[in-house]
């Protein structure tokens, strides 16, 4: 790591990994400005941002991206778009999303901090993104051209790729994780999941470099393992619903054990028995 904390992991695209959750935030630097992607927990988490944005390049930001609705990747929205001229992109489901798990989260922490002693969220303002993108597309924001790309339900139902074209970087949010096992957290699609990442490998090619939403840069082989592991998952949820099992009937030298906690299976298992109505 520089001494400033920004990894460039391709020409002009840097990443810096935040505590705490280890959360990348990514600068994309062009000739009239930086685009940035994903904005953190909280305000003065995104207030950090900007100071740390300026402080390494010294350009205006012209754009935020959001790669999906988690409130560790866009509770810092608001800071943002306080800021004069700037657009935030995010994928058309994402208010819908804040309706139905952050807003009601939010508020119950609000009301009672203890709830959640860990988030700081008591200036937090919910702020959906202004741009919402509904199909992929090519913008060209601060001179640099950015491919955004609205995927299938996966990890949430408002993931957002991102491809900068020219150096072959994808910044994939929560869709691939490198520090930890990928996160079945609130409005995840165990059985579909796996679809994205073999729909997103079908684009990325040998030697491009993927950004994860917490963790170090991964190449596509990477990704291809994260697939057949979640894959693992879809095949085990569904082969228990259809015995009529759960989880806690896996031996307990099963594969699953060895790739997630129990507690994260536990979040796979009642998604996907939801999802498949058993």
């Amino acid at each position: 790591m520089t001494e400033s904390g920004w990894v460039e992991v391709g020409r002009g695209v840097f990443q810096r990994r935040y505590k705490p959750m280890d959360v990348s935030v990514i600068v994309v630097v062009g000739p009239t400005g930086l685009t940035v992607v994903d904005t953190r927990n909280n305000p003065a988490e995104a207030e950090e941002i900007v100071r740390d944005v300026d402080a390494r390049f010294g350009r205006p930001i012209v754009a935020v991206v959001n790669t999906h609705a988690h409130y560790d990747h866009t509770f810092g929205n608001q800071t943002f778009a306080a800021l004069p001229s700037v657009p935030v992109y995010g994928h058309h489901r994402i208010p819908q999303h804040f309706a139905e798990y952050e807003a009601p989260r939010l508020a119950a922490q609000q009301a009672d901090p203890s709830r959640e002693p860990d988030k700081d969220w008591a200036d937090v303002v919910l702020t959906p993104p202004d741009v919402l993108v509904t199909t992929r597309a090519t913008l060209v924001v601060g001179g640099r051209t950015l491919e955004l790309i609205p995927l299938d339900p996966g990890h949430t139902d408002t993931d957002l790729a991102v491809l900068v074209p020219d150096c072959r970087v994808w910044l994939l949010g929560d869709v691939i994780e490198e520090s930890g096992p990928p996160m079945f957290g609130s409005g995840s699609y165990p059985f579909t999941w796996p679809t994205v990442l073999a729909g997103l490998l079908d684009a990325i090619r040998p030697g491009d470099v993927i950004v994860p939403g917490h963790g170090a840069v991964v190449d596509r082989d990477f990704v291809v393992r994260q697939m057949e592991g979640l894959q693992k998952v879809a095949d085990t949820i569904r082969a228990s619903v259809t015995a009529g099992t759960s989880l806690q009937d896996l031996p307990a030298d099963h594969d699953l054990f060895g790739l997630w906690p129990e507690v994260m299976l536990e979040s796979a298992f009642s998604r996907g028995a939801d999802q498949l109505g058993g």
